[in-house]
């Protein structure tokens, strides 16, 4: 398992290094239109072929691939640290306050979390410019991605609310929320870092659903969604299978992402 997981790692750092080399390794701009060769297919100079507008796939997919890989985490920390909030005093205060966080938190649990996310981001504006898109969709991942990973906390933080050290800390008069965050929180480190490696690949999946349907990021600005996007036209897929790249690479990231953290990491 050791093996599996050093691999994993190992290809998610070499995915990361690459498209952090976008810049360098990209044939051409990824907005950039070749007219006179629309949806051709793998050659030297265009790689992985052209899209139906002419532009660079293997560029489009290595600047897509940046844009979801380092937003995606942006995301997932914004919203375990709501969920450290939440659950951690939840799980700290208890009484009225944890009924009253844990009864908000089902509430949200019990809503169809995709279609409240596209009920809110269909309200946003739509016409906006690629960078102010992409701030929109992983702001709203963060914010409103929080609730599963805030009751694990709160678990977490219910279980050492009576234990030894902290009933000594509030014995030498420690104030509650000095309690929360020099006691509880740091020992709740290995529950925030697995809820924190979830949340990525959910993140990234739940993205790609908002691109599909036209709510992600905005053209020309590539990712992921709006790259899959381009499998619609299953004709040219058929005649350009290579069009099917960034679906490999979507699962081999998702996967890898799954891999990192062995089962017993997830246990608060």
């Amino acid at each position: 398992m050791k093996i599996v997981r050093r691999t994993a790692v190992g290809t998610l750092l070499a995915i990361f290094a690459v498209v952090l080399c976008a810049g360098f390794l990209a044939p051409a701009p990824y907005a950039r239109q070749f007219r006179e060769v629309p949806n051709a297919g793998p050659s030297l100079q265009h790689p992985l072929g052209t899209d139906e507008l002419g532009r660079d796939a293997l560029s489009r997919l290595l600047y897509g691939t940046r844009v979801s890989l380092l937003l995606a985490p942006a995301a997932a920390l914004l919203a375990t640290m709501i969920a450290a909030l939440v659950g951690g005093l939840a799980g700290c205060l208890g009484g009225w306050w944890e009924r009253a966080a844990m009864g908000a938190t089902d509430l949200s649990l019990s809503l169809p979390w995709l279609f409240l996310l596209l009920t809110v981001r269909a309200l946003l504006p739509l016409n906006v410019s690629p960078m102010t898109s992409v701030v929109i969709t992983f702001a709203l991942l963060g914010s409103l991605g929080w609730s599963v990973s805030a009751r694990v906390v709160c678990a977490g933080a219910r279980a050492l609310r009576n234990s030894d050290f902290v009933l000594q800390a509030r014995a030498c008069g420690c104030s509650r929320f000095r309690l929360l965050v020099r006691q509880i929180l740091p020992n709740l480190k290995p529950v925030l870092l697995a809820q924190f490696w979830v949340a990525i690949p959910v993140f990234i999946l739940t993205e790609a659903n908002l691109g599909i349907l036209g709510l992600g990021v905005a053209e020309p600005l590539p990712s992921w969604g709006n790259l899959l996007r381009g499998l619609e036209n299953w004709m040219a897929v058929e005649a350009n299978p290579w069009r099917l790249a960034p679906v490999v690479l979507l699962l081999v990231v998702v996967s890898c992402f799954q891999l990192v953290l062995p089962r017993e990491d997830f246990r608060p």
